[in-house]
């Protein structure tokens, strides 16, 4: 009854070892690249700071959660994950080129910038899952 589920723990957990490293790196790489410093904005309270990570982060995941269910290598799903990654950092620099003060905005708390990046990294994250094959 369990053997099809043991049997496929060790893809199970390659698959979810290689996202979450992907993950991570991921916000390590867009808090480098953002001129502002969102998880010290963050512990400061900044909501708008956050809700626009977040939004990265889920417009990240989304298509790195659909690489790993359509993918049947390792390597396709890492593929996929670092246009994914790409595709996320474009989207930041789209936001910056759409509101020139996204940069000032955010750290000053201004929550129409934060929720604006926000579900503009969610809505092309969807659209990028939607088109990985």
């Amino acid at each position: 009854m369990f053997d099809p589920v043991i049997n496929s723990l060790p893809a199970f957990f390659a698959y979810f070892a290689t996202a979450t490293a992907m993950l991570a790196g991921f916000v390590a790489l867009y808090v480098m690249v953002t001129p502002y410093r969102e998880i010290s904005l963050i512990r400061a309270g900044n909501e708008a700071a956050a809700i626009s990570l977040g939004g990265a982060v889920i417009g990240f995941a989304l298509p790195l959660a659909v690489s790993v269910a359509v993918s049947h290598n390792l390597h396709a799903m890492i593929a996929w994950g670092l246009v994914a990654g790409v595709v996320q950092l474009l989207v930041f620099v789209a936001a910056r080129l759409a509101l020139p003060r996204i940069n000032q905005n955010i750290p000053e708390g201004r929550m129409a910038s934060g929720i604006f990046l926000a579900l503009l990294s969610i809505a092309v994250g969807i659209l990028n899952a939607g088109c990985i094959a």
